[in-house]
């Protein structure tokens, strides 16, 4: 093989690829069985083996038991919209963003106090072993999965308050900015760093992904004074949603 010469496997997959992109190989249909694909192009079995597994990993076909594989219905990507903190209105970004785009957004939650891990520990500024109140939430539009959240409050700065657990109590299911200015703690900034990876096996069976399905991860930590108050990853699933920022401009 000469340098930059694909592999036959992925010519392969990259050949099959536009086809389903460019509706010869419309959505629901078998994709070409693997002697098929062999005869076409030239290859071995293992090679046309590959090259479907490559296809099953992009997410863009799918196998049925007893039956073959298939070409995906392919998503039109929705946008999950993200802005920062909204210290005005009270409510959480999430069930803001859904008000402003006239949706119906649910979740659900469970919190539990725990200790910190290293790199939790370090996002927050604590040391390993502290306890936190970690929370995890499922949030839904019109009853569809959207996004996951797993949040960590040090209980240094929570415990034995209103707001220890952030979906009960006077200001539960309030956002961050509204429940820390209610103990006195007023949020001055929020970070959020964006990444990409292969969804775990129990995020994408709660996302209904399927494996080998990318998830963007959204790391966010909001501020108060310089001192990180509360820290959260979120996870996205990248095939049906893209992270959409509206940012100000001071």
């Amino acid at each position: 093989m000469t340098f930059g010469e694909q592999p036959a496997y992925l010519r392969v997959a990259s050949d099959l690829r536009r086809k389903i992109v460019d509706g010869r190989l419309p959505p629901h249909t078998r994709l070409p069985s693997q002697a098929r694909i062999r005869e076409e192009y030239g290859v071995s079995d293992t090679v046309a083996l590959e090259a479907r597994k490559v296809l099953m990993a992009e997410g863009l076909v799918e196998g049925r038991s007893g039956s073959g594989t298939y070409v995906r219905e392919r998503p039109v990507p929705r946008r999950v919209a993200r802005s920062g903190f909204r210290p005005e209105r009270g409510a959480t970004p999430f069930r803001q963003e859904q008000a402003d785009a006239g949706v119906h957004g649910t979740w659900e939650s469970s919190s539990e106090q725990t200790e910190a891990r290293a790199a939790v520990a370090e996002r927050l500024g604590i040391e390993p072993g502290d306890r936190v109140m970690h929370t995890k939430y499922l949030f839904r539009e019109a009853g569809e999965p959207v996004m996951l959240s797993t949040s960590w409050e040090p209980l240094a700065l929570t415990g034995r308050t209103p707001v220890m657990l952030p979906e009960e109590g006077p200001l539960g299911g309030m956002g961050v900015v509204e429940r820390m200015r209610a103990i006195d703690v007023i949020v001055d900034n929020v970070t959020e760093e964006v990444g990409a990876r292969p969804g775990l096996a129990e995020e994408l069976a709660l996302l209904g992904g399927v494996p080998g399905h990318v998830v963007l991860v959204i790391q966010r930590t909001y501020f108060a004074s310089g001192r990180p108050v509360e820290t959260a990853d979120v996870v996205i699933p990248a095939d049906r949603y893209r992270a959409a920022y509206h940012l100000p401009v001071k």
